[in-house]
């Protein structure tokens, strides 16, 4: 009978674990887009202006370009993930004409406060539940998250050969 009167409880305590440990995951995950944030930052600030339109071969995105590309995907990453509507548009920010140092530094840190701000909102729950990105890849919205974070990632390392090629030395690796 004892046992019967504490399963409630054990129920209980496990759902509050459960809880515990997914929200310590969102924190942490919030805490790396800020480390990304920054160290983006300091990408964007070793750049000089001229090396903006920088590009190593024509074919090539320049500098300001891979920048705005990642940014114009976290927005698209972002709206699956959060279930909102693409403030931007899709691309829309790589195909804006003005991309001077001070303009893609602001779009690009506003990029990542529209996913730092919409991983703040979601619950467990929410990041659970499955979404459809670019209308054809099915995944989970943390799935779509953490893609969003590796494509970031994968082209703000690809700047790095841009600012040795600017002759500006890159920053250091911010992996913690």
């Amino acid at each position: 009978m004892k046992t019967l009167k504490r399963l409630p409880l054990v129920f209980m305590l496990m759902g509050m674990m459960n809880f515990a440990f997914a929200q310590a995951g969102t924190d942490q995950m919030i805490k790396d887009w800020e480390r990304a944030k920054a160290y983006t930052k300091e990408y964007l600030d070793a750049m000089p202006e001229s090396g903006y339109a920088l590009k190593p071969t024509p074919e090539m995105r320049s500098f300001a370009d891979q920048m705005l590309h990642f940014t114009d995907a976290s927005y698209a990453f972002g709206s699956a993930a959060f279930g909102v509507e693409n403030p931007n548009g899709m691309n829309s920010l790589e195909k804006s004409t003005d991309k001077s140092k001070a303009t893609v530094t602001k779009l690009v840190l506003d990029g990542y406060d529209f996913v730092i701000n919409g991983i703040k909102k979601m619950t467990p729950a929410q990041l659970a539940e499955t979404t459809k990105l670019f209308g054809r890849f099915e995944m989970t919205k943390l799935q779509a998250i953490d893609k969003c974070f590796e494509h970031q990632t994968h082209h703000r390392g690809q700047s790095t050969v841009y600012i040795r090629l600017a002759g500006a030395k890159p920053p250091q690796e911010k992996l913690f």
